[in-house]
């Protein structure tokens, strides 16, 4: 028993030392600095402002005339000399109706003109020998009057059984079919002029400050794969207030038959240094 109690205490007090110890570096550590951030958000913060210079102006390409073609006449299809996607000239005929109905209607108002016409005719010389009127002599001018007016109307609707192209360019969409029946104001036809190709695209308004009419630059094409020369061609009359964006107008320059409307691509366009 009188040897084991200063070993007892030993042991006691050297378990005290340990708790010390650990005790301490706890503190140390608490009072470390923190650990530094992962390397993908440093590399994020870093990269930040570079990423943002190199946004991405999204464009498409749009014709440079379009409009839809209607009827302006109720009647049936008889042709559609071009199809979908067909190009066509200025003047071409682009639907054909079947008017013999009109036709019948204009050669009866052609006949009642020419019977009014003699009427007219024969009281003028009645009017000369004191024999007729000046009720009757006035009647029968206003009759000529009248199916004057009939016949220049059917003419006028007999001119619309053929649709005509306004200009140059491609059929877009076909909304009818030969043989069918259409009513006045039904769309018949979506037409574009593709002669020129334009881009329109959204940018920050300080650019006003160096963009001009004819500055040149490049468009990548999604679907070709290929850059293309531009130039601005219009800059947009107001300032969006919110976005604090402007639109430009611009055309391909040059012609590249592959290019359609509807492409998509990015504007290759940055502010020159300094800027």
């Amino acid at each position: 028993m009188f040897r084991s109690e200063p070993h007892s205490k030993r042991m006691s007090l050297w378990l005290a030392l340990a708790l010390v110890a650990a005790a301490s570096g706890l503190l140390q550590a608490s009072h470390a600095a923190p650990p530094a951030a992962p390397a993908s958000i440093a590399a994020d913060i870093k990269v930040g402002p570079q990423i943002t210079e190199r946004r991405e102006i999204r464009a498409q390409l749009a014709p440079h005339r379009y409009t839809t073609l209607a009827a302006e006449i109720g009647a049936k299809i008889n042709e559609l000399p071009v199809q979908e996607g067909g190009r066509f000239q200025a003047g071409q005929t682009l639907v054909r109706f079947d008017c013999t109905l009109q036709n019948a209607q204009l050669d009866k108002v052609r006949a009642t003109l020419v019977a009014a016409e003699r009427v007219y005719g024969g009281n003028l010389r009645l009017a000369e020998l004191n024999s007729v009127g000046k009720i009757e002599l006035d009647q029968s001018d206003g009759e000529v009057q009248k199916n004057k007016a009939d016949l220049a109307a059917m003419q006028a609707m007999l001119g619309k059984c053929m649709v005509t192209a306004p200009f140059a360019g491609r059929v877009a969409e076909q909304k009818v079919r030969e043989q069918q029946y259409v009513q006045p104001g039904q769309a018949m036809l979506d037409i574009i002029d593709d002669s020129v190709l334009e881009i329109e695209f959204l940018v920050s308004s300080k650019w006003l400050s160096w963009v001009r009419p004819g500055t040149a630059f490049r468009i990548s094409i999604d679907e070709t794969r290929k850059d293309y020369p531009a130039r601005v061609q219009r800059i947009g009359a107001r300032v969006d207030p919110v976005s604090q964006s402007v639109k430009l107008v611009a055309t391909i320059s040059g012609s590249f038959p592959e290019l359609i409307a509807g492409m998509s691509g990015h504007v290759n366009l940055s502010p020159p240094a300094g800027r």
